[in-house]
């Protein structure tokens, strides 16, 4: 076996979860850049939306192919949703606070200030994910 094999066996869920979280912090560029600089909406609503979207795009994708979580029954689901959501709500306040520090009173770029806030709530959220919602 190769020795990159065995290096991607061993740190398989995060590669994943680097792929996937990866993939969601481009949707929740996208969606901001879109609401923010294209239509011109408000900052921190197009914040908001872009959270709202790359929530559920994460959920299932972090679900299915990183934890690769298997739910039984239907209140299992609706509980890992929950968790999910509710953390995922816990890393959007941080990121709608930086993002109000950053824009609002320091007066960065909108863009900008959303790529460096991503940077860390990708880290955030894979903490939240790996040790409470899907264990």
């Amino acid at each position: 076996m190769s020795t990159l094999k065995k290096l991607y066996e061993k740190n398989e869920e995060i590669i994943r979860y680097l792929v996937f979280g990866g993939l969601t912090t481009l949707v929740n560029f996208v969606v901001f850049f879109a609401f923010d600089t294209v239509f011109d909406v408000q900052y921190l609503i197009a914040n908001a939306i872009s959270i709202g979207a790359s929530i559920i795009f994460a959920f299932f994708t972090n679900k299915k192919y990183v934890f690769k979580s298997e739910t039984v029954t239907s209140c299992a689901w609706v509980k890992e949703f929950f968790l999910f959501c509710s953390f995922r709500l816990i890393s959007a306040g941080f990121d709608m606070v930086s993002m109000f520090i950053l824009i609002g009173l320091l007066q960065w770029d909108s863009n900008i200030s959303k790529l460096v806030t991503q940077l860390i709530v990708v880290f955030l959220n894979y903490f939240f994910s790996k040790w409470f919602i899907f264990k």
